[in-house]
């Protein structure tokens, strides 16, 4: 070989080094090597379970979800004019208002539609769509299956139809009684980067319509009342009370329901934990009804970061946060938890039968923020964080498999703990072979999780379910 030859080797022996060099320092390639690394880190956590086939206690009530896409179903239109909330949907303009609302914003929204005529040519036309399709709903009934799926003993109130009754699993005892008409709820989904006319959602999510007949009574409870006292369950999760939102019962009847409740934890003994879930609440008397009647008599509260704004507004100030940032700073979500955890607790403790907040967890698209209280009886705050991102992410996708060709990363390398005391709160680095940073502040333990998110949404509703349920599951 000549000399010749020789520099035309080290001349490309140098640049295909010079080319390695540069893909390893591609930003996308590092980047996917950081979500690979996520990944396997939320794996590796997740397999720490050891699954005890806990009891839990599931109300109130399911439905029948219709999903469609929500640009189908409603076709934008000019005249529309400005996007509006509205506690209640009573016309065809009014819907069109409100999904551009909440459309705009990214946000989950589930409204009531006093309008039956116009709530059943919705369904009609939804049952046309080339892509509809029908699934049990109602939070519920996807919290008690998502259980099951996690190996835990459920027990289900919840009325449903003999054809949709089936499709529960056998693993779970259903009580509720038989119905003959279901309720439906039309679920209008959308992707992130959508457009609906002007609008271009933030992110993917779902706008709710309901009309129920049997949900909002809550017709399932008293069916409840002696299973529960023989079933002995490790926990309760009270669910599903935004039905009762906006709804207009005659005087006192809300209010007579929301006891009922409250005497059906009475029912259980202090060792059984109960849950809250929250949900989607606009009306400023139910959310107080909330607060004196079931919030005191929850140990564990679970939210997205929509819900927690709103709990943070009531508690803070008195009033209703309709609708918030899609995706929030973990410093500002983690400020609202510690303001809820603390002034939930220091304004029950001489509450006569309340029970003590030890738990709170709060579910968005970019993170999982688990808060629990030292020494109390919640486990492994860590898995499930970290079970909770994997769960966002296979409902989302409709896969039990996790591919990192549809998973992107939204939180950045490290995040601060607080916005309120700054920079003395100090920083958290994010590693992506340890995903879950967990650290004491004074009485309780804080865990995050990096969101895991899918970037190919095939449905959106009853992801907050899956997720709360999935978190739960792993701390019994």
């Amino acid at each position: 070989m000549g000399l010749k030859d020789h520099f035309i080797s080290f001349g490309t022996l140098t640049i295909i080094c010079l080319l390695i060099s540069i893909y390893l320092r591609d930003p996308a390639n590092e980047l996917r090597n950081r979500l690979k690394h996520v990944i396997n880190g939320l794996m590796l956590v997740e397999e720490q379970h050891k699954n005890l086939s806990p009891k839990v206690a599931v109300g109130y009530g399911a439905c029948v979800d219709l999903y469609v896409n929500g640009n189908d179903l409603i076709p934008y239109s000019d005249d529309i004019g400005l996007p509006q909330h509205f506690d209640q949907i009573n016309s065809l303009e009014e819907l069109r208002k409100s999904f551009a609302y909440y459309f705009k914003n990214g946000a989950a929204a589930e409204r009531y539609v006093t309008n039956s005529t116009l709530f059943d040519v919705l369904v009609k036309q939804a049952e046309q769509q080339r892509d509809f399709r029908y699934g049990i709903g109602g939070n519920a009934a996807v919290m008690a299956i998502r259980m099951s799926l996690e190996g835990c003993n459920v027990l289900l109130a919840a009325s449903l139809s003999p054809r949709h009754l089936d499709l529960i699993s056998s693993s779970t005892k259903v009580v509720g009684g038989s119905v003959q008409r279901d309720d439906i709820h039309l679920v209008l989904e959308y992707k992130a980067g959508e457009t609906w006319g002007p609008f271009t959602s933030p992110r993917a999510n779902r706008y709710i319509l309901h009309n129920d007949k049997h949900n909002p009574k809550l017709h399932s409870m008293k069916y409840l009342r002696d299973p529960l006292k023989t079933f002995k369950p490790d926990l309760f999760i009270v669910s599903g009370l935004q039905l009762m939102d906006n709804i207009n019962f005659a005087e006192g009847v809300r209010e007579r329901k929301l006891t009922q409740i409250r005497d059906q934890i009475f029912s259980v003994p202090k060792s059984t934990k109960v849950h809250f879930e929250m949900a989607s609440f606009t009306d400023l008397d139910f959310l107080n009804e909330l607060k004196e009647y079931i919030v005191p008599y929850a140990d564990s509260l679970g939210m997205n970061e929509q819900e927690l704004a709103n709990l943070y507004s009531i508690y803070r100030y008195g009033n209703v946060s309709v609708v918030t940032h899609s995706m929030p700073r973990v410093a500002l979500v983690l400020d609202q938890m510690r303001y809820i955890f603390r002034h939930i607790r220091k304004e029950n403790q001489y509450l006569t039968d309340s029970r003590k907040l030890t738990r709170i967890h709060v579910h968005t698209l970019a993170f999982q923020a688990v808060l629990t209280e030292l020494g109390s009886s919640w486990k492994q705050s860590d898995v499930a964080a970290a079970k909770a991102s994997l769960t966002a992410y296979r409902h989302v996708c409709a896969s039990p498999e996790i591919d990192a060709e549809r998973a992107t990363l939204l939180m950045d390398d490290s995040f601060s703990r607080s916005v309120v005391r700054g920079n003395e709160a100090g920083r958290v680095e994010l590693d992506p072979e340890r995903p879950v940073p967990c650290w004491q502040e004074e009485n309780t333990l804080l865990c995050v999780a990096a969101g895991l998110v899918c970037t190919n949404a095939t449905q959106t509703a009853g992801g907050g379910d899956n997720i709360s349920a999935a978190a739960l599951a792993m701390q019994l």
